[in-house]
């Protein structure tokens, strides 16, 4: 395994798909100016042992909840995929099917659409909200699971080199919680996954793979839904969900988890529920109030900045009809013409030839 992934052929994949997109950032032109010899002294330092993982840069971003990126060196990303390359397909035939963040076929319109389903056969949901999902995940406790599939040691050791960089990135983010038998050094157990790491993204599945096969095979919970730490648990009854509820409780903190108990409340499935942003009911869907506010203020913003010359009306027209795809998810027509009646988008003169698709697809 670990020859494997230090072949030049996984560096060079995991380089394509680190750099996609993204050519033009400095730090990927940096590293493709010299792509052959970066590449191979990448190798080199992963063969020899040497390489270690660099410090990142973190900012905060509004989207609309505020959350704390870091962002790790161009060389450190394409390790992140080389490594993701090979362990991702090992874990994939272990997720249930109902978990639909950051796989191949998933994503977030399939896990609304499963939402709507279920949201029509159960009279019930229960919506479970983890807190402080990513500070909270427990090094040693992810290591042992890793550990379980992964035998490779040198592997194993790159997965604790990437762990271990990310000690500390969160720690503002992080309030303390106890557990039952911590003692006075239970507040330096190294934690954090920091977000934006693709392994981080990776990992969050994994470390609740064992709670996704605990909630469908040992509680046999008829209706289930996970996207990262938000999960939707749909019953027939009030009683069966307030008994899931306090297995899952219980089986959470053996991962040093806990959840937000006072939005976790067995609901009636014909009042809807927020989800992904969208507000979901058995016979429609909404998109969010708080998402549809910041989707418009992005586009006339985007489109005050086409008539500044700031910005190409082809970046504009990408930008514009990646929010109607996201939006049309939901039942949205009526705010989707607003939006472009507000912009006057169609007042252009006929220089906007994308025209005809845009109202293909409101």
């Amino acid at each position: 395994m670990w020859q494997k992934l230090t072949s030049l052929e996984n560096l060079f994949n995991a380089y394509c798909a680190a750099s996609k997109g993204k050519r033009s950032k400095p730090d990927v032109a940096r590293f493709e100016f010299n792509l052959e010899e970066n590449i191979f002294n990448l190798q080199l330092e992963l063969v020899t042992g040497s390489y270690q993982h660099g410090s990142y840069h973190s900012f905060y971003i509004h989207d609309p909840k505020k959350r704390l990126i870091s962002a790790a060196s161009f060389k450190d990303r394409v390790v992140h995929h080389a490594l993701c390359n090979l362990i991702e397909p090992l874990y994939e035939r272990k997720f249930i099917y109902d978990t639909y963040a950051n796989r191949v076929g998933k994503g977030t319109h399939r896990a609304l659409d499963r939402c709507t389903q279920y949201l029509r056969r159960f009279p019930y949901y229960l919506q479970l909200d983890l807190r402080q999902y990513f500070p909270s995940i427990d090094h040693e406790i992810l290591i042992n699971i890793l550990a379980e599939e992964i035998r490779d040691q040198k592997v194993l050791a790159l997965c604790e080199e990437i762990l271990k960089s990310g000690v500390g990135v969160l720690h503002d983010e992080y309030q303390m919680i106890y557990f039952p038998g911590d003692d006075l050094f239970a507040l330096n157990r190294p934690r954090g996954l920091p977000i934006g790491n693709l392994t981080s993204q990776f990992w969050a599945n994994v470390y609740l793979n064992k709670l996704d096969h605990f909630i469908k095979r040992k509680l046999k919970c008829p209706g289930y839904i996970r996207y990262v730490d938000d999960m939707l648990l749909f019953a027939n009854s009030k009683t069966e969900l307030h008994e899931i509820w306090a297995a899952v409780v219980s089986f959470l903190a053996g991962l040093r988890l806990t959840v937000h108990q006072r939005q976790s409340q067995p609901t009636p499935s014909a009042h809807g529920v927020t989800f992904l942003g969208f507000r979901c009911f058995p016979t429609h869907r909404r998109l969010k109030r708080v998402k549809a506010v910041y989707g418009r203020r992005k586009i006339k913003e985007a489109w005050a900045r086409v008539g500044n010359g700031e910005l190409s009306f082809e970046d504009f027209s990408h930008r514009l009809q990646s929010w109607i795809n996201h939006a049309q998810h939901g039942d949205t027509w009526g705010l989707r013409q607003s939006i472009l009646s507000e912009i006057d988008i169609l007042s252009d003169g006929g220089s906007f030839e994308g025209i005809a698709d845009f109202h293909k697809n409101l």
